[in-house]
């Protein structure tokens, strides 16, 4: 990720739907030093912000009754979140939950791309969402695994206005050209039915040493710790609620 601070039309926050929120404060805490820290009002059900530091860098929602899907989801921030849901429609996309406003905070909404992929919208009202990006603990990357490649980046750069750079491996998305995340083409490798979805990635020191924390506190390996040729060192993991997550270094990092 080529900026450090939300920005327009790029990632700003990530939550995570936990079914456990105290074994997941635990896991995390472990692995990237959050500190969690709980809303207490009752209309707010539990939703807790993790700070780095000082910084607000992620957020775990208690799923209650609700039971699901465990799962992470990514925030875009946006100027106007009706108006790029009025984009959205317009290119195919799906609206899961209307717009609202969050209190001194900022305004929401949760989508989906053509394809079935959700994230999130936000508008800053006073909230601009992490404190704190592309640096050990925090998020550094952000993947698109997509079942229609040439559907999404149309999709996409229509409606969040994204730069493009493509090799014939893989998909660079960016604001102006400041790139922060990525689009792979979904292979024989997913499961069948396996729809297309966001996946952040959390910038580590060492990705082996943080795979094996993560291991030892629960966490499954999807995709052992790997070099990307020309590119950063990754692993995906599963914490133990079953949340798939990656972590990478780049070479420039640190």
């Amino acid at each position: 990720m080529k900026f450090d601070k939300p920005v327009t039309g790029g990632p700003c926050w990530v939550e995570l739907g936990t079914t456990d929120l105290e074994a997941t404060q635990r896991f995390y805490a472990d692995l990237f030093g959050w500190r969690p820290e709980t809303d207490t009002r009752e209309e707010m059900g539990g939703y807790t912000i993790a700070h780095l530091g000082d910084a607000p860098v992620a957020a775990f929602v208690p799923l209650g009754e609700e039971k699901g899907p465990v799962s992470w989801y990514v925030t875009f921030a946006v100027a106007d979140v009706d108006a790029t849901l009025a984009k959205l429609r317009a290119a195919g996309g799906s609206v899961a939950m209307e717009s609202g406003d969050v209190p001194g905070m900022g305004r929401f909404a949760s989508a989906a791309d053509p394809d079935g992929a959700a994230f999130q919208l936000w508008q800053d009202k006073g909230f601009a969402g992490a404190g704190l990006l592309n640096a050990p603990g925090t998020l550094g990357w952000v993947e698109l695994a997509a079942r229609d490649t040439e559907q999404a980046q149309a999709f996409y750069t229509g409606v969040l206005g994204w730069s493009v750079t493509s090799t014939p491996q893989y998909t660079h998305f960016g604001v102006e050209g400041a790139e922060f995340g990525g689009m792979l083409a979904m292979s024989d490798m997913y499961p069948p039915g396996t729809p297309s979805h966001w996946l952040p990635y959390f910038a580590v020191e060492d990705v082996d040493t943080s795979a094996d924390t993560a291991t030892r506190a629960g966490a499954t390996i999807a995709m052992e710790p790997t070099s990307i040729p020309n590119g950063p060192r990754i692993a995906v993991l599963r914490d133990p609620g079953g949340a798939a997550f990656g972590i990478h270094r780049e070479a420039t990092e640190g």
